[in-house]
């Protein structure tokens, strides 16, 4: 027996041709779900990259008690598993996260792994100079966005592009073992994700007039771009895709040359989506986790059912895949994986998904109930681990200052973890608590008030994050019981109608606003810098001069950052920001 996963990331399961994308050129894609089972209701858990690969391993929700993080000492990891129990693992990836502060532990795990630079702003090729930019680039992420045009020379073709030679390194594993029996490979490309950096052949499925600046990377954050601008975006993502469906077509045909659709499971995967200007939006972790970023795709072939071309209705999540691989090699599963084998006939009632410090979301299928904190400071909030590192960093010592040991939790089998402050750059409560009907409102344009339908998934909102043995604070943020029934005191979407509504509310244009000495046009290091728009930006917002979202975003101007923060700079806000500054 014999397993192979395919994994994508940041894959818009809304423009696939089996889930009725009917725009994009990705054939393979159709071919696959032919040949597999295409899952009709697939979540994500945790978000974004490596909290989802946490699930990956462990088979449990992350997403409650930590953010972005490599995996802890008491994990269960699926790979490691595996390669105790005889079955040879193999990672190929050229996902960069992985060898960062925030990732190091996970290729470690497999048996070999191969890694293949350039991704993203992968430090990767050195240059003292700077490279030629185009001028009109974003300011966020700045040496990001540099590193990335240091590096894109270095992959100039196909051949040379890191997508290729991870699906080139791990087809020569499948070609190489064939013969051989109880091996499992990943070959996880870093793409679709941003930048969307891809070769004029894929370009040129997608004609299109386009004169405007260069913008195949958009920043996290509202749309202030024109109508042509986004959907050249749309375009530059799209080609990528079908890269993406390419490569996947190299996979499918070697199953064919070498027979191994007798005995190879088959899974394609994704970690989320991606909002591409759907309701307003770029981008991920800064808005709710809408549907466009969570409900994924998923194809499975298991060659013990050889159900080709079926589709099926279960409520599954990316915990399920871990159980599902060790199931298939006859594996028992550890007590602390909460994912059921996709196979066993199990089903779950509802599931969990969301970022660390962001709304907690419950879905049963029909409903999404989107919980914000019940009050604007969103706390209590900790980190519980004992691997203290950031995406890029380790934490700080000042994170560091108030360290406390908490209490074992029922997956840390006898451990006590560090309890740290916890941090998240934009707060969800600016959003207020959604509820959306699927049924009637597919496309979550209108957040219904229903206190019955609220207090059902609220319960089931409760019920699930006892089961995952969620910290007590954050039942204290949600303003959720701990214990006990949910009641309809506890019911916030109709209290927070008002901070829904602001924050959907278009942005203003700069131009429609006085312009002075200071302005929404105002770089935001340049406002920090004057005492008295401090007190302006203090007066009415409360905390932003000191968050670490305006600190990281020092040379982008104040519109900008309310395009990034949400509800965090409503609309009203905004204009009596303006006209204080333009009268200073």
């Amino acid at each position: 027996m014999k397993a192979i996963m395919v994994m994508f990331d940041s894959l818009n399961r809304h423009m696939l041709p089996p889930y009725g994308g009917d725009w994009t050129h990705a054939p393979n894609f159709a071919r696959l779900a032919g040949r597999a089972t295409t899952f009709e209701h697939c979540y994500a858990g945790s978000m974004p990259c490596m909290p989802a690969r946490r699930e990956i391993h462990t088979g449990r929700y992350n997403f409650l008690h930590r953010g972005w993080g490599p995996l802890e000492p008491f994990d269960d990891s699926m790979p490691e598993l595996l390669k105790q129990n005889g079955v040879y693992t193999h990672l190929v990836s050229d996902h960069p996260h992985y060898w960062e502060d925030g990732g190091a532990t996970y290729h470690g795990r497999y048996n070999t792994w191969e890694f293949f630079r350039g991704q993203e702003g992968d430090p990767w090729k050195g240059r003292v100079a700077d490279p030629e930019m185009p001028e009109d680039l974003k300011r966020m992420r700045h040496t990001i966005y540099r590193q990335d045009w240091v590096n894109r020379p270095y992959m100039d073709t196909e051949a040379k592009h890191p997508q290729t030679l991870t699906f080139d390194a791990g087809l020569e594993f499948v070609r190489t073992n064939a013969a051989q029996d109880r091996w499992f490979v990943q070959i996880e490309t870093f793409d679709p994700h941003e930048p969307f950096f891809t070769h004029k052949q894929y370009k040129d499925l997608y004609p299109h007039d386009y004169d405007g600046p260069h913008f195949d990377w958009p920043d996290y954050k509202r749309v202030t771009e024109t109508p042509r601008q986004v959907d050249h975006a749309r375009y530059e993502y799209a080609a990528l895709l079908s890269m993406c469906d390419h490569s996947l077509g190299r996979v499918l045909d070697t199953m064919d040359d070498l027979g191994l659709w007798e005995d190879t499971l088959l899974i394609v995967c994704t970690d989320h989506g991606l909002l591409l200007g759907e309701k307003g939006w770029w981008g991920k972790s800064v808005q709710p986790w809408y549907n466009e970023l969570v409900h994924l795709p998923l194809f499975v072939w298991d060659p013990r059912a050889a159900a080709a071309g079926e589709r099926r209705e279960a409520l599954v999540q990316t915990i399920d895949l871990a159980p599902t691989l060790l199931e298939y090699f006859g594996l028992d599963r550890p007590a602390d994986m909460q994912g059921i084998p996709l196979n066993s006939g199990a089903t779950r009632q509802a599931g969990l998904f969301g970022i660390h410090g962001g709304h907690v979301n419950v879905t049963d299928g029909r409903y999404v109930y989107m919980r914000a904190p019940a009050s604007a400071a969103n706390e209590p909030l900790h980190e519980h681990t004992l691997m203290p590192t950031h995406m890029r960093g380790r934490f700080s010592p000042a994170e560091l200052a108030g360290i406390e040991l908490a209490e074992p939790f029922a997956f840390t089998k006898g451990v006590r973890t560090i309890r740290v402050a916890g941090r998240t750059f934009v707060n969800a409560y600016h959003f207020g608590t959604l509820l959306y009907d699927l049924e009637t409102d597919p496309e979550q344009r209108a957040p219904v008030v229903d206190d019955a339908a609220e207090l059902r998934m609220a319960g089931l909102l409760v019920e699930l994050m006892r089961a995952n043995d969620a910290p007590p604070g954050q039942f204290e943020r949600l303003g959720l019981p701990v214990t006990g029934a949910v009641t309809e005191e506890h019911l916030l979407v109709r209290a927070q109608l008002d901070r829904a509504e602001r924050s959907a509310a278009p942005l203003p244009r700069p131009e429609d606003y006085p312009e002075g000495r200071l302005s929404l046009r105002t770089p935001v290091k340049a406002l920090i810098a004057d005492p008295v728009a401090v007190e302006v930006l203090r007066r009415h917002v409360p905390g932003i001069v000191d968050s670490e979202l305006l600190q990281m975003l020092g040379a982008t101007p104040l519109i900008d950052v309310a395009a990034m923060a949400g509800g965090l700079l409503p609309p009203p806000r905004l204009r009596a920001i303006a006209e204080e500054l333009a009268e200073l």
